[in-house]
């Protein structure tokens, strides 16, 4: 038997079984596919809640806290490890290529530094002496300083690591269901037979609201959104910060990389690479950074990134007695990774809530009662 036991093995699921098992829990990990694989691999690990426009207060604080605390974490996780996730702070550099985005651009700036960024505004010779990369068609930019970056395939490989060095199991079963009485969860079945938890985090991205064997009171509603990006090989050192336009971006790598994402599809479940997307993605880096075109793709991905109905997360107990949801983080799965960590975790061995009250699971039944009542 296990004090808990997490169904998804993505970064959410990996932070939260490695914090718990920091207190003392017996944890397993159940996931069809292998650790830190799906959204948490397809991600391109940006840390940027300021360019991000982040409007609600509560998640506001909530990424502001988790970048806060990122440093600590990957350095505690490579001690562990031996994997270094290659946290930077190099600043996101957004680029205007005509005046009418440029001045939309500038005007961003006082919600930006009023959420927290380090924002500046740059002319166009500053933004190619800090990017030479950049288009000559720049007019100018707007830098925000304080984004980081962290290769979130190397932060898979260090949560396993040091999980596994902790004491948490891992499984992969091909079907994963919940099981319940009438009043709480009594573990997970998988193809080979029942396991038994006192508690089970479901924290499987964006197939969260279709566990098998959840009550109907206790769902949540997930929907999945598919994003396609592409890998070019570089000359070290090309691009030094984060380039964003539009909702597209360049993410340079140490690895003598950049990424290149991210389309926005809603498409259910279809997580195929396309040739539309790809031509997308290339138009726009092309269109930030001519040099590119002489490079190399070496990769290209898919992923689905989970969505809420309201653009929050589900973070905490349900109204089943030991089952808790960590999922719905759309674009914020890998800024919340540490943070969300921690606080479920705390949630589960000491039952403080706290900072987590805006995220109830419990909100999706709150909305459905007030929805009855007004149609009444």
């Amino acid at each position: 038997m296990a004090d808990v036991a997490i169904v998804g093995a993505g970064l959410i699921g990996l932070s939260i079984a490695y914090e718990l098992a920091q207190r003392g829990a017996e944890v397993i990990v159940y996931d069809r596919d292998e650790p830190a694989r799906a959204a948490s691999w397809a991600g391109a690990g940006m840390l940027a809640p300021y360019s991000e426009s982040v409007a609600d207060p509560a998640m506001l604080a909530l990424c502001r806290a988790s970048l806060d605390a990122y440093p600590a974490f990957v350095t505690e996780l490579a001690h562990r490890s031996g994997v270094d996730a290659y946290f930077a702070v190099e600043g996101t550099l957004h680029v205007a290529r005509d005046d009418a985005e440029f001045a939309r651009l500038v005007a961003r700036v006082p919600e930006m530094r009023a959420n927290g960024g380090d924002a500046v505004v740059l002319d166009r010779a500053d933004v190619l002496a800090r990017e030479p990369f950049v288009t000559t068609a720049a007019v100018g930019g707007v830098f925000v300083a304080n984004e980081a970056q962290v290769d979130n395939r190397r932060l898979g490989r260090a949560l396993v690591a040091a999980a596994r060095q902790l004491g948490v199991r891992f499984e992969r079963a091909a079907q994963i269901a919940l099981e319940h009485d009438a009043r709480r969860v009594r573990g997970v079945r998988i193809p080979t037979g029942f396991a038994s938890a006192t508690t089970v985090v479901n924290a499987a991205g964006a197939w969260a609201g279709a566990l098998d064997g959840v009550p109907e009171h206790a769902r949540i509603e997930i929907r999945a959104v598919a994003g396609e990006m592409l890998a070019l090989a570089v000359p070290a050192g090309a691009l030094r910060a984060l380039i964003w336009r539009g909702n597209r971006y360049l993410v340079p790598r140490s690895d003598a990389r950049v990424l290149v994402g991210a389309t926005v599809e809603e498409r259910g479940e279809d997580a195929r690479v396309t040739a539309a997307g790809m031509h997308d993605l290339l138009d726009f880096a092309l269109g930030v950074a001519p040099a590119l075109r002489s490079f190399a793709v070496v990769e290209t991905w898919a992923g689905l990134r989970p969505a809420s109905p309201d653009g929050l997360p589900y973070l905490g107990a349900t109204a089943l007695d030991g089952y808790v949801v960590a999922a719905g983080h759309y674009r914020n799965g890998i800024l919340l990774t540490p943070l969300t960590g921690r606080l479920i975790a705390q949630l589960i061995v000491d039952g403080n809530a706290s900072g987590l009250e805006a995220f109830s699971p419990l909100r999706v039944r709150e909305a459905h009662r007030v929805g009855a009542n007004r149609s009444a």
